[in-house]
């Protein structure tokens, strides 16, 4: 199971896709090996856990991933990766699939990338306001 948040003020949202995620392979019989939490965005493609996974999944060692939505794997190209891990013999398995028109997916791939820059901007301001209150800079 990889499950993801993109702040650590989510920690509570993390755990709950974890015991979403477990209620879903148990009502099936799933057997889960391992929970994989990450924190960050969906965008950073450097997440420490997600890198693992991915090398575990190259490697062979991972035949399943169960995810709760494809963001919660990566923010944009997720059809890439699919077919990549497909090729490693890994199966994706999405609890909340939900079909949305190309409209829609452009419009939330939008949404994704303002947000993304909007909180780079806001980090930048933080930083700049205090490289200005450092005197020692």
């Amino acid at each position: 199971m990889y499950t993801r948040v993109s702040n650590p003020g989510q920690k509570d949202d993390l755990e709950n896709q974890v015991e979403f995620l477990k209620i879903f392979a148990n009502a099936r019989g799933m057997i889960v090996d391992e929970v994989i939490k990450d924190i960050g965005s969906g965008l950073n493609y450097k997440r420490k856990h997600w890198n693992k996974l991915i090398d575990s999944c190259m490697e062979r060692n991972i035949s399943t991933i169960i995810i709760a939505h494809k963001d919660r794997f990566v923010r944009f190209g997720y059809d890439w990766f699919e077919k990549f891990l497909r090729k490693m013999g890994v199966k994706i398995i999405i609890v909340n699939n939900e079909k949305l028109s190309p409209q829609e997916e452009l419009v939330q791939d939008l949404i994704s990338i303002i947000h993304v820059f909007s909180c780079r901007i806001y980090g930048l301001r933080k930083y700049k306001k205090k490289m200005s209150e450092d005197e020692d800079l």
